[in-house]
């Protein structure tokens, strides 16, 4: 058992832990609850673009609202554990935190090692819808969707359209029209005359210049929410052991 005055001593030390961990579960359970949102966005917004990947590649958003889900209920476990001063749920709490900082330190590392290969691999599938492209079936619908909201057309450019059978039947698909007038299946039909209504840029083109050129941005924040982690590793675990050896309890 401590002495009185050595408890008396720490007590106040114990005070700012608790506070500073319980500020920071709060702050955790926020970004839970931005990830969750981010999910079920992601599952309402973007089921054109993800339809496009491969049937794991559509899971994204399921992955957010369900990592999400964890976080927010994890940080509402940390608020508990804390106001509760339990050394063995503050133990607990910091081992989840320790999981998440492993899992985003890697998660961000693959991205960023095998950013190219993740690009040719998009590059590759956006081909192969665009060269399968019939307007009917979910892949082509999809290439419609991100036509129409990037304002951009084919996958370099408009005349990636030429190489396929979908051209050389109907023409440019109607979803590059940069303009309502004069865009009809007469002008699609020709290249020279579509350049005139059609998107010039490609989609692909244009989604990877912006990830390239927020790349650094993203690495950033990505790292720096990983090694936020840490603070709340060591908050707690400082807690654990300041309650465990000198025997503290709420009152």
């Amino acid at each position: 058992m401590s002495p009185p005055s050595r408890r008396l001593q720490t007590k106040p030390v114990i005070t700012c832990l608790k506070t500073f961990l319980i500020s920071y579960s709060l702050i955790f359970w926020f970004t839970g609850v931005i990830l969750l949102a981010v999910g079920v966005w992601g599952k309402v917004s973007l089921d054109a673009y993800l339809s496009l990947a491969s049937e794991k590649s559509t899971n994204a958003p399921y992955v957010l609202i369900g990592t999400g889900a964890i976080i927010v209920i994890f940080g509402l476990f940390g608020c508990f554990a804390t106001c509760r001063g339990s050394p063995w749920m503050l133990k607990l709490y910091a081992m989840f935190l320790t999981l998440v900082f492993l899992a985003e330190l890697v998660a961000g590392i693959s991205g960023f090692v095998f950013r190219h290969e993740i690009k040719a691999i998009l590059g590759d599938v956006y081909s192969k819808a665009v060269k399968s492209y019939n307007s009917t079936d979910s892949k082509s619908q999809a290439v419609d969707t991100i036509q129409r909201t990037l304002h951009c057309c084919g996958v370099k450019s408009y005349t990636d359209w030429n190489e396929t059978e979908y051209y050389k039947q109907i023409g440019i698909p109607i979803s590059c029209c940069n303009q309502s007038s004069g865009c009809n299946t007469e002008t699609l039909k020709n290249m020279t005359l579509a350049e005139t209504v059609v998107y010039h840029q490609g989609c692909f083109s244009l989604v990877t210049s912006v990830m390239e050129a927020n790349l650094g941005i993203i690495a950033g924040i990505s790292f720096g929410i990983a090694f936020f982690q840490l603070i709340g590793i060591f908050l707690a675990c400082c807690l654990s052991r300041y309650i465990t050896n000198n025997q503290y309890e709420m009152v």
